[in-house]
This record gives structure tokens, C-alpha cells and sequence, in this order.
């Protein structure tokens, strides 16, 4: 018979371990916390896992290291808001009319459209966006009316780096600011920090490395080997958005909530380096194009998915797209789709897992005014604009005619098999035509005349860390 001491001890024990597995089983069916992280404009050769050399991005490789990494990740749309509209509703931008960055005063995401962020509040999350909007200034269509409990950035679709005006937190004006991408850093370090005992959705939207180039003087001494002003000073807005990312990864793991957080990360199209742009001094390659094109170079970004605590690191190598972050998000909350929703993002979490296989979609569509593409297997057919690059050197500005790529043989898109292979071009045209009868007529723009420069009224000046490079 056991003495009472050894009674006692045996029901501690006991109760230490009932306790324990309460607390496993209850961080178990946790819902997860959710980041959606974009860069602004950045090239696809531009980050250490794509195997850039003269820009150092520590944080965002070690984020690849720990996740998935997409080699065939996209975006649905070639510049700016188009892209965002897609990824915050899960919806091809053209099924809405949003198929162009929004001009006019009263442009913006259409009402009639529900983000991520009021399906996840609806299911209990607290929501967060830091930085840009780009979806609309009108009151109601500002960031607090679409599902966002919070809000620190700028509603247009660039900004000064250094100015305050234009700067809201809420809807109230903020009176300093040092540099935007430091402030960024700061403001998800601190949404993650105050809602860490529930689950949050952030949306954290640099605008680097967006124009205006405006750099801190303490990052641009870090590449004097950088003879190209324009490179140097992107590297330094690289380097300073890498390093928030990296203050945010570090409140994640400080706070203990690194291994119940999905976290993405996209660029929102591919660099601008293309004559009729502002270019900031990005690199695509090996992809052909530039941003405000249907050619890879556009539309094909850097993109992971890391979940520390659910998906294995490796890498995807079938086409994903930016909407199937939205229904992935969706699913990993616990948030049933409905078929009103009509979402064309696919959850990647079963593919990411294992549990199934093959390719997420038959094919990938691209509607941009003129251009168009679609991509099914290793084909894509597309028409761009020729301004793109040199490789249609004496064609007038416009349209290209229909070119048929096999993209598992030419990354580069540089052999058109179009007049090789006309029934594919047949073949791939009717799925895009099939697809295209779903969209309607954009609700405004006309594509390479659209404003996404700087906010007016919001000029660069002198920071606190240092002065604007240009």
C-alpha cells in the first residue's frame, strides 16, 4: 500500500500531466495568426533565395528557409492595385472591374466586394494593415470600412519615405515621421505585441520599393561598390524593408507566437524596368518584362508561404497565384468558403502537406486593357505590350501580336511557337475566352496612364536617420 506522501506526489502528477495536455490540446486548436506580408515593385532577381549577389536579404531568405518557396508564383494583376484588389477578396480584379490602379476621386474597390479582412473579423480575428491601400480614398472605402480594426499608412499609391502628410493612423493625420519602412517595421512589431492572446490577421504592405527613391544615409554607406546611384539606393530601401521584416519575425519568436502564425510574402508585380515607367532600378532576369506587362518579367514574383508549425520547408514548383494565399488564409483560420463568394483561389495547404498532389489550377489567366495571358502547364500564350524590352526594337508602342512560350524551355519567352503549334495557341485562346466571359468592363483607366506616383502634397524632405537619395 503507498504511504500518503506517495499518494500525494502520484496525484500531482498526475494532475501536471492532465494540465499539460489540456494546454497542448488547447494550442493545438488554436486558430492560427495570420500575415500577409508585400513588397512594392521589387525585381524577381532581387532577393538572396533567387541568388542575388549585391543586396543582402538575410530576413527574407531565412522567411524562404523556414517555409515553402513557389518558383512559379504569381500575381493576377501587372502594377499595383489591381494585384492588391485580387489578393484581399481571393477574386480575379476583373470579375469586379478593377482591372486598373484607381485614378479617379471616387475609384476604389467596389462595395460590392468583401476582403479578408471582414471575413476573418466576422470569425473572431482582431485586423491590422500597415502601410499602403491603394483600394480607394473615399470615406467608405478606406481601410476601417473594410474589415481592418486598425490602420497605420498611406491610402494612395506612393508616397514620400520621409513626409508625415498623408500619413493616417485611423483616419486622423499623424504629425511625425522618420522613414516609412522603420515605421512600418514598427507599427506590425507592435499590432503582434498587443492582440498576441488572440488570433489577428496583419496586412503588412510596404511601399518599398516603390518611387520615389528615397533612401537613409546610414543604408546607402552600406553599398559604396554600387556605381549605379539608382541600384544603390534601391538596395539600401531593400535592405531597410528586409530588416522590418526580420524586427517582426523576432517579436513573433518573442512573443511565442512564431509557430502559430502563416505568413506570406509576395511582391505585388514584378520590377519597373521598362522605357515609359518609373523605374527604380530592379533586375527581373532570367524573366523577360517589367511591370505594367502580361510577361513574366510583370507578373511572376517572389513568393513564399512559411508556417512553422504545420508545413514542412521546401519548395513548390507548380503555378500558384496570389488569390490562393486569400483562400489558404481562409481555410488555415477555419473560415468555410461558400460558392456565393465565387473565390478563384485554390487552398494550397493540402497541396503544401501532401495530401494532395499535381497542380492547384488547369490554368492561370491575365486581362490588362490589350494584353492578355494564360498559362496551362509549361505553355503560356500572351500578348504584351513591346515597349517591354528591345526584343521588338523598331514595332510601334502597342500590343504585341499573340506569342505562344513553352516556359519549362524558355524562361526568357524569347521563341515564339506560335506559327509552330497553332492548334495550342487555338487551344489555350478558347480557355481564355472562357474564362474571360465571367469578367465585366473595368470601371475606369486605360492601363500605362494611370497615377501611382507620389501623394500630392507629401514632398520628400530630411529625416531623422537621414536624407532622401534621388
Amino acid at each position: 500500500m503507498l504511504s500518503p506522501k506517495c499518494l500525494l506526489r502520484s496525484f500531482l502528477v498526475a494532475l501536471l500531466c492532465a494540465l499539460c495536455s489540456q494546454t497542448a490540446s488547447a494550442a493545438d486548436t488554436r486558430k492560427p495568426n495570420i500575415l500577409f506580408i508585400v513588397g512594392d515593385d521589387m525585381g524577381y532577381a532581387d532577393v538572396g533565395f533567387h541568388g542575388c549577389k549585391d543586396i543582402p536579404t538575410p530576413h527574407l531568405d531565412a522567411l524562404a528557409a523556414s517555409g515553402v518557396r513557389f518558383t512559379s508564383g504569381y500575381v493576377s494583376g501587372p502594377y499595383c492595385s489591381p494585384t492588391r484588389a485580387g489578393l484581399l477578396t481571393g477574386r480575379y480584379q476583373n470579375r469586379f472591374g478593377h482591372e486598373f490602379n484607381p485614378g479617379a476621386p471616387n475609384a476604389g474597390l467596389p462595395l460590392t466586394e468583401k476582403t479578408i479582412a471582414d471575413r476573418l473579423k466576422a470569425a473572431g480575428y482582431a485586423t491590422g494593415l500597415v502601410g499602403k491601400w491603394h483600394l480607394g480614398n473615399l470615406p467608405e472605402m478606406q481601410p476601417l470600412k473594410r474589415g481592418f480594426d486598425e490602420f497605420f499608412g498611406f491610402l494612395g499609391g506612393a508616397h514620400s519615405y520621409f513626409a508625415s502628410a498623408g500619413i493616417l493612423r485611423g483616419t486622423e493625420q499623424v504629425k511625425e515621421m522618420d522613414y516609412t519602412t522603420d515605421a512600418f517595421g514598427r507599427e506590425a512589431c507592435a499590432f503582434v505585441e498587443k492582440d498576441k492572446g488572440k488570433p489577428w490577421f496583419l496586412y503588412l504592405a510596404f511601399n518599398a520599393v516603390h518611387t520615389p527613391m528615397h533612401a537613409t544615409d546610414d543604408r546607402l554607406a552600406k553599398f559604396p561598390n554600387v556605381a549605379d546611384k539608382q541600384r544603390r539606393t534601391y538596395a539600401a530601401m531593400m535592405i531597410a524593408m528586409d530588416d522590418a521584416i526580420g524586427k517582426v519575425r523576432a517579436k513573433l519568436a518573442e512573443t511565442g507566437q512564431n509557430e502559430n502564425t502563416l505568413i506570406t510574402f509576395i511582391s505585388d508585380n514584378g520590377g519597373p524596368a521598362m522605357q515609359g515607367v518609373t523605374v527604380n532600378g530592379s533586375v527581373n532576369l532570367p524573366l523577360r518584362g517589367s511591370k505594367r506587362t502580361t510577361l513574366e518579367g510583370g507578373v511572376r514574383v517572389p513568393f513564399i508561404v512559411s508556417w512553422p508549425g504545420k508545413l514542412k520547408p521546401g519548395v513548390f514548383a507548380q503555378p500558384a497565384i496570389q488569390l490562393d494565399l486569400t483562400a489558404t488564409a481562409l481555410a488555415a483560420a477555419g473560415v468555410a468558403t461558400k460558392p456565393e463568394w465565387k473565390l478563384d483561389g485554390v487552398n494550397l495547404l493540402p497541396f503544401l502537406t501532401g495530401e494532395k498532389t499535381g497542380t492547384p489550377h488547369d490554368a492561370l489567366y491575365w486581362r490588362f486593357g490589350e494584353q492578355m495571358a494564360v498559362r496551362a502547364g509549361d505553355f503560356k500564350l500572351v500578348r504584351y505590350d513591346t515597349t517591354a524590352d528591345g526584343l521588338d526594337a523598331g514595332r510601334k508602342a502597342g500590343p504585341s501580336p499573340l506569342k505562344l512560350y513553352n516556359l519549362h524551355d524558355d524562361l526568357g519567352e524569347t521563341k515564339d511557337l506560335a506559327a509552330a503549334q497553332p492548334d495550342k495557341v487555338k487551344e489555350l485562346q478558347a480557355l481564355w475566352n472562357t474564362w474571360n466571359t465571367a469578367n465585366m468592363k473595368p470601371l475606369w483607366g486605360g492601363g500605362r496612364a494611370d497615377n501611382d506616383g507620389p501623394e500630392p502634397g507629401a514632398p520628400a524632405k530630411k529625416g531623422k536617420k537621414g536624407k532622401n537619395a534621388k
